[in-house]
């Protein structure tokens, strides 16, 4: 099966292309917006939509040419309003759903809005504008000699996005997969936490395991900490709100934590190839951290724990080795039994069996890791069969480990 993957590059403030770049985002921004704001005027006054192919020849007209011709070459402003264009359709493929099925959404969906003024939009390059030679991919000769070097063979576009004071390169190429595994029985359950970052249970009695997330907790924290010390200096002394300090304190912060999230993914790829395993379960609530019943500082830590970012890797980590990824909700999973065969349902729940310091309790006073026994339960929402032969076997005292 053919797939799309994404390379990252970084280009920093100091590199001689920086500026370039950055310019190419901004003219990308005001071409966004100014096509953005034609649209919207026409289905606010008249209730009618302009497609790609009708803003694309307006914008082309002499008196309405000025953001498109700055464009660095027609390609990209085509690709700018390809993407305006697919965010109106997704608007109205939304509000269609949204008048059958209001219980999924958090309010009505909105028009496609602006980008900021100062902000920066994506820049877009297909295969046909840069060329794979001797492992550099060649920009056109706008870029001014700008190549970057790739392991990528079957290019498909390049984004350009500057953010944070840096450029971020994607180099987006297709890879071959293989197809997914035929189910053995061999099963990993994974619920996600705080200080326990992940606990990861298996079906075929090996010990489990948990990826210990205090360090990731730990980054969080003095992130928090100081950034909100140097806004609080720059608002009384400058009137700011985010200066050079700040946005290298989050750039440092954000490669931490991407490391971590990687690092956490491969290390459970690796766990699955080694035990055989066809399919991971993993326990993920709609709006789980929108709607977070948590104290006010349990929960300032658990939102800033990029959780999804964790899934979402494991997800395309899963594929590239034929392994399936089932997400499932984990309600009454915390507060029922997995020692007492007890079923995650409403009926068997009861949270007062949950004690401090990370321990559950059976029925019959036997301890586990509350997190483990959350983590079996959530295999559980998915293969209600997957202990068919019993649970003697199964470990109560996880492996701790640091993957950073």
């Amino acid at each position: 099966m053919i797939v799309n993957r994404t390379e990252r590059h970084r280009i920093k403030s100091n590199n001689q292309y920086y500026k370039l770049l950055d310019d190419f985002c901004f003219k990308s921004k005001n071409l966004y917006n100014f096509a953005n704001y034609q649209i919207r005027q026409e289905f606010c006054n008249n209730n009618k939509h302009i497609s790609y192919n009708q803003i694309d020849k307006l914008l082309k007209q002499k008196e309405m040419n000025f953001d498109y011709a700055n464009m660095p070459m027609a390609q990209t402003a085509q690709q700018c309003l390809k993407l305006l264009d697919k965010n109106w359709k997704s608007f109205f493929k939304s509000i269609k759903d949204y008048v059958k099925n209001k219980n999924k959404y958090n309010g009505r969906p909105k028009l496609p809005g602006y980008l900021p003024k100062n902000g920066r939009n994506v820049l877009i390059l297909t295969n046909q504008n840069c060329k794979l030679k001797d492992n550099k991919i060649q920009f056109p000769k706008c870029f001014n000699g700008f190549n970057i070097e790739t392991k990528v063979n079957n290019l498909q576009q390049v984004r350009i996005l500057s953010k944070n004071k840096q450029i971020i390169i994607e180099i987006v190429y297709q890879s071959e997969i293989p197809e997914i595994r035929q189910d053995n029985k061999n099963y990993f359950s994974i619920d996600m936490g705080l200080d326990n970052f992940a606990a990861i249970t298996n079906n075929f009695g090996e010990k489990p395991i948990v990826i210990n997330g205090k360090g990731l907790k730990s980054i969080n924290q003095y992130y928090n900490k100081q950034v909100s010390y140097y806004r609080e200096i720059a608002k009384r002394m400058n009137k700011l709100d985010y200066t050079k300090r700040m946005n290298t304190l989050t750039i440092k912060r954000n490669d931490k934590v991407e490391d971590f999230i990687h690092k956490a993914s491969k290390f459970t790829i690796n766990c699955a190839l080694e035990s055989n395993v066809s399919i991971i379960v993993i326990g993920n609530n709609k709006n789980w951290k929108q709607e977070s019943k948590m104290s006010k500082k349990v929960n300032q830590k658990f939102v800033g724990i990029p959780h999804q970012k964790f899934i979402n890797k494991l997800i395309y980590k899963a594929e590239n080795v034929g392994i399936q990824v089932i997400l499932t909700e984990e309600s009454y999973t915390s507060g029922t039994s997995f020692l007492d065969n007890e079923l995650p349902i409403k009926t068997n729940y009861n949270k007062n069996r949950r004690k401090p310091r990370g321990l559950f309790i059976s029925n019959n006073g036997i301890k586990i890791n509350a997190d483990v026994n959350g983590s079996y339960q959530i295999m559980k929402k998915a293969f209600p069969k997957a202990y068919a032969n019993g649970i003697e076997g199964v470990g109560l005292h996880p492996i701790r480990v640091n993957v950073s």
